[in-house]
Order: structure tokens, then C-alpha cells, then sequence
């Protein structure tokens, strides 16, 4: 290749470099918007803690979710308690003396799922449970970092279900100063990175075959 030639590429290649810098920052640029976003969604009360629902469903995966559900089921805010994802080896009897709570008062009421191993999982699970004994609505705890990915999986599985969102507080995330604690904000971004996936998802659901 003469001289010429490669100062005639030099140019060339600097735009396509600059273009893709550009390309990378606008991207970069609305990741966080995005997260943003998503961090003002999250629910900071919870909003109708009163109103009563066929059920209570229950997301396994974060300290304080069970105890909610099972005050929210002695509180009769609902005839049923259902837990979804729950380890193989639990049962009811073994569940309700671990949170310290009188089995021969709620054991009736508590039903247990085995086999959701992920949000997605758990809407199907529990849209599945609330088919079978013919339920209309239930009120939702999970944390509320978890809420908003759990809202769009559930309603897209259960579209004519009343879902009423019951987040829960955990002393462990900090989520009004998430940035200055390594902890929630590693949980923040890798939350908000799995609601875009399941946002995607959703669309293409949702696309005309």
C-alpha cells in the first residue's frame, strides 16, 4: 500500500472511531436515563395496605417477605397465602415454626409452591395456583427493589387478576442513597439490568404472530 493510500484511509478510520465513541456514549447516555427511570418507579410505601384480595402471594428471595405475608394473613387481608418458590424440602409445618408463628391458626391457609426458580417462574407458578382454586385477585409482597419486574411478569401471566403491590423495606438496602453504598447499588443496576431483559420479553410477547 503507497502512502498515499494509507493517508487517504487515516480520515476514514478517525470517523468510523468517532462515530462509534459517539455511538457508545449516546447508548451510555440512555442506560442511565434509564436507570433513572426505574429507581423513581420504585415504590417507597406501601400505597393500599388495607384493601382486602382473594390471596396474598409471597416472592421467596429476601429477608422480611414471608414475615409480611404471614402478618398480612393473621391481619385477614386475605383467606389464602400462597408462596411461591419455595425449596423442595419445606413444608407448611416446618415453615410456620421457623417464623415462629402458631400452625394450628394458619397452617390451613398456607399453601406452598415448588417449583418457580425465577420471577418468571413465579408469576407462572402462581398464576397456575390461583386458576385452580378459582381466585380473582391477591396482593403482591415482594421487596420493592424486586416490585416493578415482578408487576410486569405477573400481570402479563394473569392479565385479569387485580394485583395490588405490597412492597417490603429491607434494613440491608438503602434505597434512597443506593449510589453511596456498594451493596444497593450493585443490586439497583443488576435489577434494572434484568427488567429491561424481561420488558423485551414482554414486548415480544405481546407482538401479532
Amino acid at each position: 500500500m503507497t502512502g498515499q493510500a494509507k493517508d487517504a484511509r487515516r480520515p476514514r478510520n478517525r470517523r468510523l472511531l468517532w462515530g462509534f465513541a459517539v455511538f457508545v456514549g449516546l447508548a451510555f447516555a440512555a442506560w442511565l436515563a434509564g436507570l433513572a427511570w426505574f429507581t423513581s418507579m420504585l415504590p417507597t410505601s406501601v400505597e393500599d395496605a388495607t384493601r382486602p384480595a382473594d390471596a396474598i402471594v409471597v416472592l421467596t428471595g429476601g429477608s422480611g417477605r414471608i414475615s409480611a405475608g404471614l402478618d398480612l394473613l393473621a391481619a385477614g387481608r386475605a383467606r389464602k397465602l400462597f408462596i411461591s418458590g419455595v425449596g423442595p424440602a419445606v413444608d407448611v409445618q416446618e415453615l410456620l415454626r421457623v417464623s415462629q408463628r402458631p400452625a394450628a391458626e394458619l397452617e390451613c391457609c398456607v399453601a406452598l409452591g415448588h417449583q418457580a426458580g425465577s420471577t418468571l417462574g413465579n408469576a407462572v407458578e402462581t398464576a397456575g395456583w390461583m386458576q385452580d382454586n378459582g381466585l380473582h385477585s391477591l396482593r403482591l409482597v415482594t421487596a420493592a427493589y424486586h416490585m416493578p419486574r415482578s408487576l410486569l411478569h405477573f400481570r402479563r401471566a394473569m392479565p385479569d387478576i387485580d394485583i395490588i403491590p405490597h412492597p417490603v423495606f429491607s434494613e440491608n438496602f438503602r434505597q434512597d442513597d443506593w449510589w453511596r453504598w456498594p451493596g444497593s447499588a450493585n443490586l439497583i443496576v443488576t435489577e434494572y439490568s434484568k427488567y429491561l431483559v424481561a420488558l423485551v420479553y414482554d414486548r415480544r410477547a405481546n407482538e401479532p404472530r
